[in-house]
């Protein structure tokens, strides 16, 4: 297998385990009867690991010497089908047809009108109570976290998911609902708590606290009795006298409770502070305690250098305040051209990029990052011959 198909299947694996996390909301009984699309399916990759979950999957892409391919790679599949669509048009199916619709397309889509256009079809084609996953590159002003709640509050899409927003690889996930049902839910009367958090931990891990800021100060609750409706636009949590920000309203587990994650606001008390989950203004649960700590001290830290296969090097820092003041040495000879991208900012992630110095030439060599005055420890960087 060539380095590019490993590094792309390598990838695709996270990207099915994300969606096969997703169809963990439909109900057991239905699942592997449903009809699924993929949009931008290129050569059929993904729509190969995801036809076993469907009794009829659809892919389709613009480019048709892809579309050649993903038949040819999946002709042994008789209910995968791959389509050419020329532009940001779904007319080949009816409304109301799919159950599930994927796509990570529009990570590489720059036009907001092409995203709309496509989104609007994605709403029509859907059955309702149907799901959507979708991947964008939150990164860019073409079409923001805000833009996705404004566009699914205007089409009665309940949002379950928004996640790494303003990040190039923010993914969210959607439900259909009926029309007008964003109205009904605006003044939702309960006449009493139907909620109760019976868990909360630090997002990634079991610890029972969060620090107050920094790339853990996020959390999980596991709730009963959630309502159904409950999603991103209605839903909220409050930490102390702050909102926390909800990026993920997961399925319900086998022990009853859903999920819910929440990153924490910008917190200055530390100690136990109140936790209160809301409809909007309506508590409808009673309150829980969380455990906040003071952060850790920031640690900047390379986390990843990638392959270098031409003379530019493509790394990953984390906890980087001042970005400016990144330095990188090869063998002793400074980076050239270097360039940053914050591609997280909770952790303070950012990609950088440089070219090779010219005396640097195939072989190993010691990668040396300095940020203002911290050294990093070294790296060892392959320099691939030409």
């Amino acid at each position: 297998m060539a380095d590019s198909d490993a590094a792309f299947y390598a990838i695709a694996t996270e990207v099915v385990n994300s969606l096969e996390t997703e169809l963990r909301r439909v109900p057991q009984a239905e699942r592997g009867a449903g009809r699924a699309l993929e949009i931008g399916c290129g050569s059929g990759r993904l729509m190969r690991p995801m036809s076993r979950h469907f009794a009829e999957i659809h892919g389709v892409d613009v480019i048709s010497d892809t579309v050649a391919r993903a038949r040819e790679q999946l002709r042994d599949i008789p209910h995968a089908h791959a389509h050419f669509t020329d532009g940001p048009s779904l007319r080949e199916f009816p409304d109301d047809w799919f159950d599930f619709v994927y796509s990570t397309a529009f990570r590489q889509t720059s036009s907001r009108e092409s995203i709309i256009a496509y989104l609007r079809e994605v709403q029509r084609i859907l059955k309702p109570g149907a799901l959507a996953r979708i991947q964008f590159d939150g990164s860019s002003s073409g079409f923001s976290s805000h833009d996705i709640l404004e566009f699914t509050r205007s089409c009665d899409l309940q949002v379950l998911a928004l996640e790494g927003a303003a990040t190039p690889n923010s993914w969210t996930s959607w439900k259909k609902q009926p029309r007008g049902w964003h109205a009904t839910q605006q003044d939702r009367v309960f006449s009493e708590q139907p909620s109760r958090i019976r868990r909360i931990h630090n997002s990634h891990s079991s610890e029972p606290g969060a620090p107050s800021r920094g790339c853990f100060a996020s959390i999980a609750l596991g709730v009963e009795n959630l309502p159904a409706d409950a999603g991103l636009h209605h839903l909220r949590v409050l930490v102390g006298d702050s909102l926390g920000t909800i990026t993920h309203v997961g399925p319900m587990r086998q022990d009853g409770l859903q999920p819910v994650t929440v990153l924490l606001p910008e917190l200055e008390a530390t100690g136990l502070l109140p936790v209160e989950l809301r409809w909007l203004e309506t508590p409808i649960a009673p309150r829980a305690t969380l455990r906040v700590i003071p952060p850790g001290p920031s640690i900047p830290r390379i986390c990843f250098v990638a392959p270098v296969e031409t003379r530019r090097v493509t790394m990953t820092l984390e906890e980087v305040a001042q970005p400016h003041e990144i330095h990188a040495t090869i063998g002793g000879h400074p980076a050239m051209d270097l360039e940053f991208l914050c591609v997280d900012p909770r952790p303070q992630r950012f990609e950088v990029k440089f070219a090779l110095p010219e005396e640097v030439a195939p072989g190993s060599h010691e990668l040396q990052v300095r940020i203002g005055r911290r050294t990093l420890p070294p790296v060892t960087l392959d320099v691939a011959g030409s």
